[in-house]
């Protein structure tokens, strides 16, 4: 049993959405925060406030490509708004931790109108929905007043027209309470300057402390791992469940090595979130057919860095956040981010790397076309020639490279996440 603090992993999650929008950096942070300062002046419950804070800060939690984050950003109305909100709604759903928030982000882009026809969907569920999809428009009006890490001070004067270009979609896209709560809310200017992005993360971090952290299974932090490997692996066709197959195969090597029980589960969650870092990477880049230029190749070489910060945040009493951080270290010593030797290198993070290669080598690429299985394990040996790769790891891959090779295959299906 791990203790887990749900809303420092919801904060971490948001911050991995932060990635994906370059352009809109705490996005979410400011819908979840908006949403429960308006919950607050409906008189709603602090259990309830909590739940919108969360509700809001995962939201966008379908989005997983800058471009798809873009236009999400730039109106009040897309019309193909809805996909990633179904798409949200059902990795929350697969997630018991979350799923109270599926039907939120389900719809958190439908009008208000239309709400009351939904079957199923409860009356408070629907108006927190409209909550959401009320702030979340409110910060798209907000966003031309954030620039270089900063809220402008202008907002102070001009916040009264984010609120009048609001007021008149009352009734069909906002309920009316919703709207007249929001524009009583936004009459302080400490509503406005609570955005300031310095203000907001200590806002939130504060809010970590508040919450009681919850003794949970390893097995339910696997399924928090899960949901996060699927907004990872859907952030390029060629990445189309690596992060999965790689769990899938670190976890069948770590039990071929000996690994038993929680070990087992924790290395399969390394597995499933060694790339989170790679939210942070412009599709463009990951989906380059040519060479990188010195500045592309820099997002590539940071995000085993990143994915070792956000670790931090929701495991840190566990080694997930250093095995994982360090599957492109070598045992050279010439690896990434941390330059380690192999003497500091665990046998979990050497075991990641194996899984990490030879299920990318197994996969098209923009940039190459997918190797045979032969091609793989002639390629890999080189590395362990050269002394990068753990020779005994290869071994026990090369021994089990029928089953390895079903759990990196495309075709294959998927273990249950």
């Amino acid at each position: 049993m791990i203790k887990l603090n749900l809303h420092d992993a919801i904060l971490a999650l948001t911050n991995s959405l932060d990635y994906v929008g370059v352009d809109a950096m705490q996005h979410g942070k400011r819908v979840g925060h908006m949403a429960s300062l308006v919950a607050h002046t409906l008189g709603w419950s602090e259990a309830r406030c909590r739940h919108v804070l969360h509700a809001g800060m995962l939201h966008d939690y379908g989005v997983s490509r800058v471009r798809e984050d873009r236009r999400l950003n730039d109106s009040l109305e897309w019309d193909g708004a809805e996909a990633h909100c179904v798409r949200g709604a059902a990795y929350l759903e697969a997630c018991p931790a979350l799923s109270g928030f599926s039907d939120i982000v389900r719809y958190h882009h439908s009008n208000w109108s239309e709400l009351a026809d939904v079957e199923g969907l409860a009356p408070d569920t629907a108006l927190e929905a409209n909550l959401i999809c009320l702030v979340d428009r409110a910060d798209v009006l907000l966003a031309p007043y954030l620039s270089g890490g900063h809220l402008h001070n202008n907002i102070i004067w001009e916040s009264h027209q984010i609120v009048e270009r609001l007021k008149p979609l009352s009734g069909h896209q906002f309920a009316p309470v919703l709207v007249e709560a929001f524009a009583r809310t936004a009459a302080s200017e400490a509503f406005w300057l609570s955005m300031e992005p310095g203000y907001l993360d200590e806002e939130l971090s504060s809010r970590c402390k508040q919450a009681q952290p919850a003794v949970v299974a390893v097995q339910d932090l696997r399924e928090l791992a899960g949901l996060m490997a699927r907004v990872i692996d859907a952030k390029s066709h060629y990445t189309d469940d690596h992060s999965r197959r790689v769990a899938a195969i670190s976890r069948h090597l770590a039990a071929a090595m000996g690994r038993r029980g929680d070990d087992l589960v924790m290395i399969e969650i390394a597995g499933l979130l060694h790339d989170v870092g790679k939210l942070r990477v412009p599709e463009d880049i990951i989906e380059k057919p040519g060479a990188l230029t010195r500045d592309e190749h820099a997002y590539i070489a940071r995000h085993s860095y990143d994915t070792y910060r956000i670790l931090m945040q929701i495991f840190p009493q566990t080694p997930i956040p250093r095995w994982a951080g360090a599957h492109h270290e070598n045992l050279l010593g010439e690896g990434y981010p941390f330059k380690r030797d192999a003497s500091q290198i665990e046998l979990e993070s050497r075991i990641l790397s194996v899984a990490d290669i030879f299920q990318a080598l197994l996969q098209d690429r923009p940039y190459r076309p997918r190797l045979t299985l032969d091609e793989v394990i002639l390629c890999m040996t080189s590395m362990v020639v050269e002394g990068r790769l753990d020779g005994e790891v290869l071994a026990v891959l090369i021994r089990e490279r029928e089953a390895c090779l079903r759990l990196a295959s495309s075709e294959a299906p998927l273990p249950s996440f």
